[in-house]
This record gives C-alpha cells, structure tokens and sequence, in this order.
C-alpha cells in the first residue's frame, strides 16, 4: 500500500511541476512580447521572466502573424532524467511600429 501511496504522490507532484512550468511559460511569452511589441529582445525578455532552472532549454519563436511563441521542458523530479514533454504559450500584444 505504501508504494502506492509514494507513487500516486510522485504523479500529483509531477502535475503540479508540469502545471507550474505551463503557467511560467505563459508569463514569459507575455513578457516577450512586450519586448517585442517595443523593439526590444524577445527572448531576453522570457529569459529574464522564467527561473535558471527552465532557462537551458528555452526557445523563444516570433510568429509571422505577430507575436511570440516560447516553450520549455518540463522538469522532472528526477533531474538526472531528461524531460520528453515541452509545455509552450504564445502571446501577441498587436503589431509594433
């Protein structure tokens, strides 16, 4: 019974991270678009808006139509493990000068 216990928190955990990293994200790609919006770097704007911890993996794409996608990987709660899954936002404040 304990083990899975242990392991159905592990998961909820893991949820929780890949829930957390999602909503930072989103922040990030707003702050990236602001920057852009203004003429300014785009991806030093998410860099500064997310953790060190999710910024070796980030990747911050401007759009055509406008805007900025950013994703990152989903850390996982083993570090020594690579994450699979990507989470990404993207957000658009209009189109600038």
């Amino acid at each position: 019974m304990v083990p899975v216990v242990l392991l159905v928190g592990a998961v909820l955990w893991q949820l929780a991270v890949a829930g957390h990293t999602a909503w930072l994200t989103a922040n990030a790609a707003r702050a990236a678009a602001r920057a852009d919006v203004v003429g300014r770097g785009a991806a030093e704007a998410a860099r500064s808006a997310l953790p060190r911890s999710l910024e070796d993996e980030l990747e911050v794409e401007r759009l055509s139509r406008g805007g900025v996608r950013v994703s990152v990987s989903v850390p996982l709660l083993l570090p020594r493990w690579s994450s699979p899954v990507r989470v990404g936002a993207v957000a658009s404040l209009g189109r600038g000068p």
